[in-house]
């Protein structure tokens, strides 16, 4: 985790990702979507610093994460538009515990997880895409996309291809303008907030709407509800004409315990 006033590697390079732009843009009901999880007042690395350096895997919640090698499953080239693979994982039982066989990469500082069996299948520096259309593979999908979307380098590429809904395109164009008239972010304390549970409001093949619980260095947490619908082969996130605000939450009891760092 990154120290307040120090860089690394590891911090998220988007500048969309700062305090002062953010709040200045008064953009944090896009963040809200995913529970502020993303970095909110890290500085930018120094240029040249690859998308999503430190790759660690962790073995269980709470376990500390080691360094790795990028998944199997997402290859560099991940970012093309060609068909999915097919996916082993064929499981339409909602789970109730910490999906077996996760792999969990830092990217932008942000722990994300993958599977083999569920996907991400093919992933790229910024679009992490082909789902299984099972209960897990939803998971894996808000988890990968709601960070990337905000996250990305080519976010424009994750929003037009991966995010549906009636708020999508406003997004856009909001987003695109704020970042022409933002004034240059300063230097500020790192706040990466990190997946620690998740429960399943509801599921069937086409939608499944997912709490996730997202905590941060100062022990706050808070609980983001998403939206995935199975749309041309995978999974999308729904970005709605007015995104819901998470709520603060003082425990995980209800949840399933689950994250990468």
């Amino acid at each position: 985790m990154t120290e307040p006033g120090n860089r690394a590697a590891d911090e998220p390079r988007s500048p969309w990702l700062r305090t002062g732009f953010v709040l200045a843009a008064a953009f944090l009901g896009f963040v809200a979507v995913i529970g502020a999880a993303i970095a909110i007042g890290s500085d930018t690395p120094a240029p040249g610093t690859p998308a999503g350096a430190g790759a660690t895997t962790a073995e269980a919640p709470g376990s500390r994460a080691r360094t790795a090698d990028p998944p199997r499953s997402a290859p560099a080239s991940g970012d093309a538009g060609a068909g999915c693979p097919e996916l082993t994982d064929e499981r339409q039982d909602v789970p109730t515990s910490a999906p077996a066989g996760v792999t969990w990469t830092l990217y932008q500082a942000v722990a994300l997880p993958s599977s083999e069996a569920a996907g991400p299948a093919v992933a790229g520096a910024d679009v992490a895409r082909c789902y299984a259309r099972t209960p897990v593979g939803a998971l894996l999908a808000t988890s990968q996309i709601s960070v990337r979307y905000l996250a990305a380098e080519d976010w424009r590429k994750v929003t037009r291809t991966q995010l549906v809904g009636a708020g999508r395109d406003a997004y856009l164009a909001d987003r695109a303008g704020a970042e022409r008239t933002a004034p240059p972010g300063g230097r500020g304390g790192a706040a990466h907030g990190q997946i620690a549970g998740f429960r399943f409001v509801t599921y069937n093949d086409t939608t499944a709407v997912i709490q996730t619980v997202w905590r941060f260095p100062d022990g706050r947490m808070q609980a983001a509800t998403t939206t995935v619908l199975w749309r041309d082969g995978d999974w999308r996130l729904e970005y709605p004409a007015v995104p819901a605000a998470p709520v603060p939450v003082d425990s995980l009891a209800g949840y399933t315990q689950w994250g990468g760092v």
